[in-house]
C-alpha cells in the first residue's frame, strides 16, 4: 500500500527518519543526521561521478566520450544510508523516505543557483507499464513532483514512453547496459526545451544518456539530469 501524506502530517512535528529524535523542522532529519549524509560535493560536473576534490574539468570517462547530457546534479552519494533510504522509497513505497531525498535534491539545486521559473521542463525517467504496476507508482514522478513545486518548474510526466521493457541492468556492465537500452525510450516532440531529467540514482548513466538521446532527436535544447544520488 501506497501511503499519501495529508494535512494532518504536516501538523505534527518533524522527528528525523534516521535517529528517531524530534528534528526541529518540517522535514523530518535533525541537523546533526543531515551534516553526516554523504552530500556529493565533488562531483564532475558532465556526470556526477564522485571526484576527490573539486575540479572544472569533466572526469576522465566524460573527456573521452561526452554523454548526450549536458551536465548532473547528484544531491547524494549512493552509500549508506542514502542507498538504504532509496530502497525503502521503490521497494517498500516508504514515501516518507522519498519526499525527504526529494526535499534534498531541492536544497542542493538552490545552493548550485535555483533555475528561474518555468526554465526547465522536469522529465521523470519512466518506467515500462508492467513495471509501474508491480510498483504501484514510478519513484522518479513522484521525486520530479516534489522538486517541480519546489523549484517552481513545470512537469510533463509522459513526454517520454519506456516502449520495450529491458531486463535489470543491476549486475550489466556499462556496454551491456548501453546495449539493453537500444530503442526502450521514445520521446514526444520536445522542439526548444530546456530539460531536467529526473531519476532516483545514476549508476553508469546509461539510462540518462539513452533518454536524452532521443528527447534531442526529438528537438530538445538541452537536457540536464537532476538525480537523488550518484553510484561511486
Amino acid at each position: 500500500m501506497v501511503y499519501e501524506f495529508g494535512w494532518r502530517d504536516r501538523l505534527l512535528p518533524g522527528t528525523c527518519i534516521l535517529c528517531g529524535t524530534a528534528s526541529g523542522q518540517p522535514r523530518d532529519l535533525c541537523t546533526p543526521c543531515a551534516n553526516d549524509l554523504p552530500w556529493n560535493e565533488h562531483g564532475c560536473p558532465r556526470c556526477a561521478m564522485p571526484l576527490p576534490d573539486a575540479q572544472s574539468a569533466a572526469c576522465g570517462h566524460c573527456l573521452s566520450k561526452a554523454p548526450h547530457f549536458a551536465a548532473c546534479v547528484a544531491a547524494l552519494r549512493y552509500t549508506y544510508p542514502v542507498r538504504q533510504l532509496i530502497s525503502r522509497f521503490k521497494f517498500n513505497a516508504d514515501l516518507a523516505s522519498g519526499r525527504l531525498l526529494s526535499q534534498l535534491l531541492v536544497q542542493r539545486l538552490i545552493t548550485l543557483g535555483a533555475p528561474a521559473p518555468g526554465e526547465f521542463v522536469l522529465v521523470p525517467v519512466p518506467l515500462h507499464p508492467r513495471r509501474r504496476s508491480e510498483r504501484g507508482f514510478n519513484q522518479a514522478e513522484r521525486i520530479a513532483r516534489i522538486v517541480a513545486h519546489g523549484l517552481r518548474q513545470n512537469l510533463q510526466a509522459g513526454l517520454v514512453e519506456r516502449v520495450r521493457q529491458t531486463p535489470d541492468q543491476k549486475n550489466l556492465t556499462a556496454a551491456a547496459r548501453r546495449a539493453n537500452l537500444r530503442g526502450a525510450f521514445r520521446a514526444g516532440s520536445c522542439a526548444g526545451l530546456r530539460v531536467a531529467l529526473i531519476d532516483d540514482v545514476v549508476t553508469t548513466g546509461a539510462t540518462a544518456d539513452a533518454i536524452s538521446a532521443a528527447m534531442l532527436t526529438a528537438g530538445a535544447r538541452e537536457v540536464r539530469v537532476w538525480c537523488l544520488a550518484r553510484a561511486i
